[in-house]
């Protein structure tokens, strides 16, 4: 080859080079079509919650007709979004339902969303990957204590925890009779909760109350509820609401409540007791009487059969 036909190729070589090199920075220096990128980082499309699909937004800077594309891990596309949708300039939002465009609920796994621009002539893929879960947490009840409790406040079994584990980090959930009363504030794979027997602020009626968990993840899915734990509320009771006695003599009766005090009223008389076993006499009259026994502005009250002696 000639020496001058070398010569040629170097320089054509050069000005190329030169050529690339200018478009390249160029390119660095001109700002991006799109800015303002924000994607919902997981989802679950199987969850039947409000996180069932992905948003996907960001900011056109001049109106642009868009076409948005799902790409999976290979880079290639399985969903169209949106196909030369014309949109003004500003922030634009799409949703993305996690199907394929056979209408087929994709696999579990990172995900990208890829724009192309027409009156820009750009392709973009963000890079914001977005993560499919479809498993939903498994949640298991290690305990439940104490199974007896008193909501009055006054530090003595006044609520009831539930230890639980569960098998990925999600948010746990306690049901109180089906409903949704406590719920942790952070994920984790285990944790207590804590229910102080209240409803909108007030304690609940003494009674048995059914507990149960659940936990949701990130994505949303939900677990099976755990077994159900009966609980119950008591705040002051007497183990007989009917007392048989003989006038004048003595009787007993066991009060259950975790005060370290109540106040009794029997047949015009009053008192206060710390002890497990009330005892007291009966009138010398024969008749129907009513014993109350009070913790606070709780009570419980028995009838008392006073029959006359024998003779």
């Amino acid at each position: 080859m000639a020496w001058w036909l070398r010569l040629a190729l170097v320089l054509v070589l050069l000005g190329a080079t030169a050529a690339a090199f200018a478009v390249t920075e160029r390119l660095k220096l001109e700002r991006s079509p799109i800015t303002g990128t924000q994607v919902d980082k997981v989802f679950s499309p199987v969850c039947e919650c409000a996180r069932d699909v992905a948003v996907i937004s960001f900011v056109l800077r001049r109106r642009e007709t868009v076409t948005l594309d799902i790409l999976d891990k290979d880079r290639r596309p399985i969903r169209t979004v949106v196909r030369d949708k014309r949109e003004p300039a500003g922030r634009a939002f799409f949703t993305w339902d996690g199907r394929d465009n056979l209408d087929r609920v994709v696999a579990e796994g990172v995900y990208r969303p890829r724009v192309q621009l027409e009156r820009n002539g750009r392709t973009i893929v963000l890079p914001n990957p977005i993560r499919v879960d479809t498993t939903a947490p498994v949640i298991s009840l290690v305990r439940v204590f104490p199974r007896v409790f008193s909501p009055d406040a006054d530090g003595n079994r006044d609520r009831v925890t539930a230890t639980y584990r569960i098998d990925e980090r999600a948010r746990a959930i306690m049901l109180v009779e089906g409903r949704q009363r406590v719920q942790s504030k952070f994920q984790r794979l285990a944790g207590q909760l804590v229910w102080f027997g209240r409803i909108d602020g007030r304690p609940v009626r003494p009674g048995t109350y059914e507990i149960r968990l659940r936990a949701v993840d990130r994505a949303g899915n939900r677990s099976v509820r755990t077994r159900a734990v009966p609980v119950r509320v008591r705040f002051v009771e007497l183990a007989r609401d009917r007392i048989e006695v003989v006038a004048g003599r003595r009787f007993s009766v066991r009060v259950r409540t975790d005060a370290d005090s109540y106040r009794w009223l029997f047949a015009g008389t009053r008192g206060a007791s710390e002890r497990e076993v009330l005892v007291l006499r009966a009138p010398d009259e024969p008749g129907t009487y009513s014993l109350f026994v009070r913790v606070g502005t709780r009570a419980a009250r028995a009838e008392v059969l006073v029959s006359p002696p024998e003779e």
